[in-house]
């Protein structure tokens, strides 16, 4: 083959890395978008804690609902025209949400979000997997990693920079000027994402199908033409002969397993299954999307500026993308089992030390709901509460209290229960409007899942009733940045251990028989505790403060560091039939 030629499969080879990792940059920008913009999000929306918290999850609940189906539907019509779809599917969400204006096209263009990053998690790595030569494979997933770590890291920044220009803009002290900046910021942030958005779209398009996947059709011609452009003539005719000889042996397997008594529920299958499973559940079960997506919000109750938040955001981005990289440098010289505990242990030190830090400011909240309820109005069952530092005073008549300070009420409607946004006393024109709209769900069938036993009709005609109004103390700066040190070692933990060797040892763990099914309802558990999660934290947050959830994320990760440390079997080396063996119960 002549230099020419080389040269031109080499670039192909290049081409397939650089979409597959606009495929990760992408996932990153999903996950890490809405950090940046939330603060100003919940400052201009008027929309209440549980809202945005659903307008969080919503990209979580679409990824759940794609991830089910991204398998049988990479199957039917095949691995590029999903990528080109889901590709398409982010860039029309991007208007979608930056015009929004209003709740439903908020979480409906975020849930179209969700569902493009759900089939690219999946359609991405497994193009990688049929297309890339065994050379290049493991550079193709890292690249996807690697890429979506980055991705991430663009989102802080942007979130950042426009944190910089709100400061500019708080020092003139227009509160309409701030009000309207911020309210541009939001939506400016989202426009940002769609320029890497078309560019994943083109790409899906220029790349050739999976050749495997045209094997498997009986394209075998076409299956040729794919593996030609990135492989030599002898290559590709060794690879499809062997794409033969395993479909061929599958079916001779699937012909003797007919009259097999091997049974699903046996102990090979069943094991690794829920310790995946497990696995999966306890590796969102940390909190990690929460801490990532709520960041900036989380520094600034501890005690940062809005900028510094920004700021410590674009650190803790920084510190994910470059831990990333040394654990995929450390995941096949030192093992799965032993990046897992370790990570997962400092995980656990990292989320404790964090949740005191919190809890030692929280212990001096101070509870003014007889106030807040005093300002409701009667008529039509709304408050409206503008916190500055001569509100608070007043609200903190005879009960003590420091400022600045953060106020965050908890109230009710009938059975249906919510929490406000969280405003700072020193923040220009902070306020927190409450109404039926931020608290009830909008249909019966919303209701049902938001509360089973609650009566939606007569909540509709129920009074306000604030449950709590709780008045915390804003912690100085520097507790802001012990806190932010925390959570920058609980990152640096997890990208080092779950974030790297999470997904390979779960390919791992699954047996081939289960394999295709198995990680699809694994997948679903890891995306629905995810979603679970987001929807629930700022509710929880209000009610019963950050270093409680903090708690509650170290003690699911013990379970996890439990089934690292002692129940998972290390893989690196193995074989998956020595594996499997291994769960079959068999001494090699």
């Amino acid at each position: 083959m002549n230099t020419a030629t080389e040269s031109g499969k080499g670039k192909y080879n290049r081409f397939l890395l650089l979409v597959a990792g606009l495929g990760g940059l992408l996932y990153g920008v999903d996950v890490g978008i809405i950090a940046g913009a939330l603060p100003y999000l919940e400052a201009t929306s008027g929309l209440s804690g549980n809202q945005l918290s659903i307008i969080v999850a919503a990209v979580l609940l679409g990824s759940v609902i794609s991830t089910l189906f991204a398998g049988l539907l990479a199957d039917w019509f095949g691995r590029k025209p999903l990528m080109f779809v889901s590709g398409l599917l982010f860039v029309l969400s991007i208007p979608m949400i930056a015009l929004a204006h209003g709740y439903g096209p908020l979480v409906m263009g975020r849930l179209l979000q969700g569902i493009s990053a759900g089939l690219i998690g999946v359609v991405v790595p497994l193009y990688l997997a049929e297309c890339l030569g065994a050379a290049n494979r493991g550079k193709g997933t890292g690249m996807f990693q690697w890429l979506l770590t980055l991705g991430i890291v663009v989102a802080a920044v942007v979130g950042y920079y426009f944190s910089l220009q709100v400061a500019a803009i708080e020092k003139i002290n227009d509160p309409q000027k701030l009000f309207a900046f911020k309210d541009n910021a939001w939506r400016s942030i989202f426009w940002v994402s769609l320029p890497p958005g078309i560019l994943f779209v083109i790409g899906s398009l220029l790349v050739a199908e999976s050749p495997r996947w045209l094997y498997r059709k009986g394209k075998i011609a076409a299956a040729r033409t794919a593996l030609l452009r990135s492989r030599t003539e002898e290559q590709a005719e060794t690879e499809l002969k062997e794409m033969g000889d395993i479909i061929a042996a599958e079916k001779a397997k699937s012909a003797a397993g007919s009259q097999s008594s091997d049974s699903i529920l046996s102990r090979k299958y069943v094991i690794p299954f829920v310790m995946a499973c497990v696995i999966l559940a306890c590796n969102q079960a940390t909190g990690v999307n929460s801490i990532i997506g709520y960041n900036a919000t989380i520094l600034i109750q501890a005690g940062l500026s809005d900028a510094h938040a920004h700021l410590g955001y674009v650190i803790l981005t920084l510190v994910n993308f470059l831990v990333t990289m040394i654990g995929v440098a450390l995941v096949d010289k030192k093992g799965r089992k032993f990046l897992l505990s370790v990570g997962s242990a400092g995980i656990i030190v990292s989320l404790i030390c964090t949740g005191l830090i919190f809890q030692k400011t929280e212990k001096l909240r101070v509870d003014v709901k007889d106030a807040v309820q005093s300002v409701v109005v009667s008529s039509n069952q709304t408050a409206t509460v503008e916190f500055n530092a001569a509100t608070a005073a007043t609200l903190l008549a005879g009960k003590g209290g420091t400022e600045p300070s953060t106020l965050v009420v908890i109230y009710s409607y009938g059975d249906f229960h919510a929490a406000s946004k969280v405003v700072r006393s020193d923040d220009v024109g902070a306020k927190i409007e409450i109404n039926r709209d931020g608290c009830l769900p909008p249909n019966k069938v919303a209701a049902f899942f938001q509360n089973p036993f609650a009566d939606l009709d007569k909540s509709k005609a129920a009074p306000l009733v604030i449950d709590h109004a709780l008045i915390t103390p804003v912690p100085p700066e520097s507790n802001g940045w012990l806190t932010a040190v925390c959570i920058f070692s609980f990152m640096a933990f997890f990208a080092m251990g779950p974030g790297v060797c999470v997904w390979l040892a779960l390919s791992e763990l699954m047996p081939t028989r289960i394999r295709s099914n198995g990680m699809s309802v694994a997948l679903l558990i890891n995306q629905a505790v995810s979603t679970t999660i987001a929807a629930v934290f700022l509710p929880s947050v209000g009610q019963h403060g950050y270093g409680t959830m903090f708690f509650i994320f170290a003690g699911c990760t013990v379970v996890y560091f439990i089934t690292a440390a002692f129940f998972l079997p290390e893989t690196k080396g193995k074989t998956l039939e020595e594996i499997e063996a291994h769960f079959e119960g068999k001494k090699h």
